[in-house]
């Protein structure tokens, strides 16, 4: 295809609410060297969206300090991390042959070479994301997934929500008949970690709205907690010889009170801080039992390849809550802020 020399995007220009999403036309980015060009079909959200127009992260020693994903935000900046597109032109040194090749590009920016590295920056917020027609990245950070099953929109699904999840289920050592505690369990990362915790033989306990446990019970989950009352009993009552692995995307008051719920050598593992980023527990539930607090950001390459041969066979299969047009990113962070819906929530550039 020829490829224009301008393109619409949604960029912010500053931190804030909704208000500072603005449309813009602006020039097409040239792959530079080792990069390829990719013709974006479907980009999906994330409560990291959300996050980075708040410029919620803060920074190490000033927790208030308005701040991208790792760090001050170069704007303006086009959000987006999930997405999958068609390569329709390549930079100096790539294969030509990645032309018209299906991709999901992986959004992480990682700290140096090699299948375990780490995610120190993300496409959205210390570089350009998908909310436009044109995206550059990386050739080997674009992963062919030409011949798999699934759609545009679920594999745009795919990069953050369960990128993360299955870092979280990794870090977590999570084995077969372990019992796994889902937090925030109706969401994109809620619904892949109990995907993903079930294929891999574990029981699963998912914490969700009560008008959403049938679509939690569908993604795998042997039983789900109602969140709006007791948590503490129906967990116990449920797991009466604790929980080997949780998965915890809220953390806030749920880490501090959830602790002691944990068995002998248990592991609460971390991805998020949707219930609050201040957390107090009883340091003694920690060391008695042997049991782990355990921060888990993302996924490294490696974990990003088995995910992609996981969609290439079509062995995961996401949940779209809805899809709507670019030009109505605004509406469509407010909706994913209200978390009414189940599944993730996709834009077509």
């Amino acid at each position: 295809m020829v490829v224009p020399g301008t393109m619409r995007a949604v960029r912010i220009t500053r931190h804030g609410g909704p208000e500072v999403l603005e449309s813009a036309e602006v020039a097409v980015p040239a792959p530079r060297a080792g990069d390829v060009l990719v013709h974006v079909a479907a980009v999906a959200l994330n409560n990291t969206d959300l996050w980075t127009r708040d410029g919620a992260y803060g920074r190490p020693g000033a927790p208030r300090a308005l701040s991208g994903w790792r760090g001050p935000i170069d704007f303006p900046r086009i959000q987006g991390a999930d997405v999958t597109g068609r390569v329709v032109a390549v930079g100096p040194g790539v294969d030509e042959g990645m032309v018209g090749r299906r991709v999901v590009v992986d959004p992480a920016v990682y700290d140096t070479e090699g299948p375990d590295a780490n995610p120190v920056g993300l496409m959205g917020s210390e570089r350009d994301g998908g909310y436009a027609e044109y995206v550059t990245a990386p050739a080997e950070r674009a992963h062919d997934v030409t011949a798999s099953p699934l759609t545009d929109d679920q594999l745009a699904a795919l990069p953050t929500a369960y990128g993360t999840a299955l870092g979280m289920v990794e870090r977590g050592r999570l084995r077969k008949g372990e019992t796994a505690l889902v937090s925030g369990a109706s969401g994109g990362v809620g619904l892949a970690l109990v995907q993903i915790a079930r294929a891999r033989g574990a029981r699963v306990l998912a914490l969700s709205s009560v008008y959403k446990f049938d679509a939690v019970r569908r993604a795998g989950a042997h039983d789900v907690v109602d969140r709006a009352e007791d948590i503490d009993q129906q967990v116990r009552a449920l797991a009466p010889e604790g929980v080997d692995v949780a998965l915890d995307v809220v953390a806030g008051d749920l880490l501090g009170d959830g602790l002691p719920w944990l068995c002998e050598g248990g592991r609460w593992v971390v991805a998020g801080a949707l219930g609050g980023y201040d957390v107090v527990f009883d340091v003694r539930r920690l060391y008695l039992h042997n049991a782990q607090v355990i921060g888990s950001a993302m996924h490294t390459p490696r974990l990003f390849d088995q995910l992609m041969e996981m969609a290439r066979g079509g062995e995961v299969e996401p949940v779209i809550a809805g899809v709507l047009p670019l030009d109505q990113a605004a509406r469509a962070q407010e909706e994913l802020a209200r978390r009414g819906h189940v599944g993730k929530l996709v834009l077509h550039p």
